[in-house]
């Protein structure tokens, strides 16, 4: 059987850097690190992720800033809302949380917030440094990076003579998580829903990483024997065991099966996902540290 990731512990371990870190930096420096998070409109499920965000920068000893505005913001005043941000050196770190409501174009909103302070790893310019092998200065993702944290804990810094699978090319996970594989020397290929023989060429994987959305669709014969599998799907399906209307969250990848084939599988949910809050403060006390000259911490 294999070894579960306990994406809540790991992602506790690397809030406990960030804790120490944050502190060492104030003490040293006296600079707090300073996150300023925006919602606009009044989405419930994006309200719930905002609260849990402020909630952990608070508990990483954070000044930890909310703008709450209202449904019928204008394109320009959100825009000034993060001008003003990116001018105030008290701030480190800015989100902006997604969706926004329509008609507002969240595209130029996210390309305006300097690269520096985008600790949701989102600005083309912070793409290009990950894409380039610049991960001194640049940002990265947050889900990809809490992902790779796992990756580093099973296989060590140095990925030399493994081969890797991601399926999936979404900007936000599939791209950035092939770049950081790339950098850490691992054989790379990118597969999707358009691979000829996917199964095939996962059983090629040493590491396989799977974010496409389909539920449970990575089977135990596509896994190598003694892989290692991140699961980054997020699921709902129907549960009628658990009562009408009722469902489970599954990730894309089939756990019971696969993990009798493999040798380390995170599960869903409590693999990948508390890692990505945990990312976001890692991500914010990175440039807290670069703001103020000193070398940041590794995660």
């Amino acid at each position: 059987m294999a070894t579960v990731i306990d994406g809540k512990n790991v992602a506790a371990s690397v809030i406990q850097t960030v804790k120490s870190a944050t502190a060492a930096l104030e003490k040293s420096s006296g600079v707090t690190t300073g996150l300023a998070v925006i919602i606009v409109g009044d989405d419930p499920a994006s309200h719930a992720y905002v609260g849990s965000k402020g909630r952990m920068a608070k508990e990483c000893g954070f000044k930890s800033v909310q703008h709450t505005l209202p449904a019928e913001t204008r394109q320009e005043e959100l825009a000034a809302l993060v001008a003003s941000l990116n001018a105030d050196p008290s701030i480190h770190g800015i989100l902006v949380q997604l969706p926004l409501p329509k008609p507002l174009d969240s595209e130029p909103i996210i390309q305006s917030i300097l690269p520096e302070k985008d600790v949701d790893g989102l600005s083309v310019v912070n793409a290009g440094k990950l894409a380039t092998g610049d991960l001194k200065t640049g940002l990265v993702s947050c889900t990809p990076a809490g992902a790779m944290v796992f990756v580093r804990r099973t296989h060590g810094e140095d990925l030399s003579g493994l081969n890797a699978v991601v399926i999936g090319r979404s900007n936000l996970f599939g791209k950035p998580m092939a770049q950081l594989l790339l950098n850490a020397n691992a054989t790379v290929t990118m597969a999707h829903s358009r691979t000829k023989n996917l199964a095939e060429v996962c059983r090629n994987a040493d590491i396989l990483v799977a974010a496409v959305g389909r539920p449970e669709m990575v089977k135990a014969d596509w896994v190598k024997p003694g892989a290692t599998v991140i699961d980054v799907g997020i699921n709902r399906v129907p549960a009628p065991d658990r009562g009408e209307g009722k469902t489970r969250l599954v990730g894309d990848v089939a756990f019971a099966e696969v993990s009798a084939i493999a040798s380390t599988i995170t599960p869903v949910p409590g693999g990948v996902g508390p890692m990505t809050i945990a990312m976001l403060m890692a991500n914010t006390v990175i440039a807290a540290h670069r703001a103020a000259g000193q070398t940041p911490p590794q995660f």
